[in-house]
């Protein structure tokens, strides 16, 4: 397993916009009997109730919102672009039916109770602080609605502190 370096806010001098919507992340949630990821390409950082948060978004049917719903933290992790097929796999099946998480061959590891992956550059471990369903009642564009939503299958939005930040040392 790498070692990592906690570092602050100020120290995290990466392009959030490139970081998740180009090089995407994952989100992983769960607890010790238990743990699902997925690939995420939506979602932000910035500063939230005094505090440094990541806003992240899932769709209902998603079955890592289950393990985010149902944990208090969840981390994104960050991975180098030799890993985008792995990412793409992992974004693409799900871990209802098969142990995706094993057959990426990523090395799941744990910050306190958090997982994450040891192959990441980055995690930022996230607390959550709030939760909400959205809805065509806040969509101000109905384009959005017609071209994200015509299933009905609206993201919830959580909002969560994040608490640490993980640099991995790769040995």
């Amino acid at each position: 397993m790498n070692q990592y370096k906690i570092i602050t806010a100020d120290q995290f001098r990466k392009n959030p916009f490139k970081l998740i919507g180009k090089d995407w992340m994952l989100v992983t949630a769960g607890n010790e009997e238990k743990v699902n990821t997925m690939t995420a390409s939506w979602g932000g950082l910035g500063v939230m109730y005094g505090k440094n948060v990541a806003f992240i978004v899932i769709r209902p049917q998603r079955y890592t919102k289950e393990f985010i719903d149902r944990e208090d933290t969840f981390s994104l992790s960050f991975l180098d672009k030799k890993y985008r097929k792995t990412l793409n796999y992992l974004g693409t099946v799900s871990g209802r039916n098969e142990d995706k998480i094993t057959k990426s061959g990523l090395t799941l590891a744990r910050y306190e109770n958090t997982p994450y992956f040891d192959e990441a550059d980055h995690v930022l471990i996230c607390k959550k602080l709030f939760c909400q369903p959205l809805n065509t009642d806040g969509l101000l564009e109905e384009k959005l609605v017609n071209t994200w939503y015509r299933n009905g299958d609206y993201h919830t939005l959580y909002i969560a502190e994040v608490t640490d930040i993980l640099r991995i040392l790769h040995n």
